[in-house]
């Protein structure tokens, strides 16, 4: 038995450092949303060790892949003394980009084990090993609209973002969330973000309001190459908001109308290696089954 796992990527409709913690993290509050670009993750039991490939070649297929991570942190929870697992990571959402790309392959691993080894954990259940291995990984498990504060750990549902069309663009430029965390230690913010407007408008489903709201603190001290240039065609093509995601680089912005998206993402060619038209969804995994 397979199990194949959409692995959906997620934007920041708003993202907030509060504080950092004495423990070395940092304290969000960030409105999370799944979107409709993902990774396909493949998981079966063979072999004797964890085993990764992937249809892409500048992706560690060691311990560093948060898969690995993710396969360890599950089997160590479950007490599972098994280590013959084999995971095909079918690379779509790019890298390094802001759009929690390794946190969704994690997250579909911890999906897949729980079904190939008959845990029969909870969605709850798998965030609490889902932390362990990433901020992110929580909501890629859940996924949807949710309200995300402390690590990332703490997670609310809000009401779902209204149908829309979002366009992804990220620039030939990789931003190290590591580093980007760095980089607020060391310089702080200006201002925060409007984190009560944000549900205020999220609470009513308001997409022009939801839109003005969106902002991301990362852009006070994150350079990204074509900022200026991505986020003015996307305004002069119709977008109601534009925002960068998590600690970059990938921008992006909401539409009304496909057609808008559309002519954006066309226009768009000359500034971003990856572009992307896509639509809000309300998972953050879509498990099948293949039989053999």
């Amino acid at each position: 038995m397979k199990i194949k796992v959409k692995a959906y990527a997620k934007i920041n409709l708003l993202l907030d450092i509060c504080a950092k913690r004495s423990d070395g993290a940092h304290d969000l509050c960030m409105i999370m949303q799944s979107v409709g670009i993902y990774d396909t993750v493949t998981v079966e039991r063979k072999g004797r060790n964890i085993t990764i490939s992937s249809n892409i070649s500048d992706i560690p297929l060691d311990e560093k892949n948060i898969a690995h991570k993710a396969a360890i942190a599950f089997l160590k929870a479950n007490k599972i003394r098994s280590r013959g697992i084999h995971i095909h990571l079918e690379k779509n959402i790019p890298h390094q980009a802001g759009l929690a790309g390794g946190s969704a392959d994690g997250a579909a691993v911890i999906v897949a084990l729980n079904k190939l080894f008959d845990c029969n954990l909870n969605e709850d259940e798998l965030c609490k090993i889902g932390i362990k291995v990433g901020a992110d990984v929580p909501f890629c498990i859940k996924g949807g609209t949710l309200l995300a504060q402390g690590k990332g750990e703490i997670l609310s549902s809000v009401k779902p973002l209204r149908k829309c069309f979002i366009v992804l663009a990220k620039p030939d430029f990789g931003v190290n969330t590591g580093e980007a965390f760095r980089a607020f230690d060391e310089n702080g913010k200006v201002h925060s973000p409007d984190c009560l407007g944000m549900l205020k408008a999220v609470y009513y489903r308001d997409l022009f309001e939801i839109s003005s709201k969106m902002e991301n603190v990362f852009e006070q001290f994150i350079e990204v190459p074509n900022r200026i240039y991505i986020k003015e065609i996307m305004r002069n093509n119709g977008a109601l908001g534009v925002c960068m995601s998590g600690s970059g680089p990938t921008i992006f912005g909401i539409y009304d109308s496909k057609e808008a998206a559309e002519s954006t993402a066309a226009e768009l060619k000359e500034y971003a290696k990856d572009i992307f038209v896509t639509t809000p969804v309300s998972k953050g995994c879509k498990m099948k089954i293949i039989n053999e």
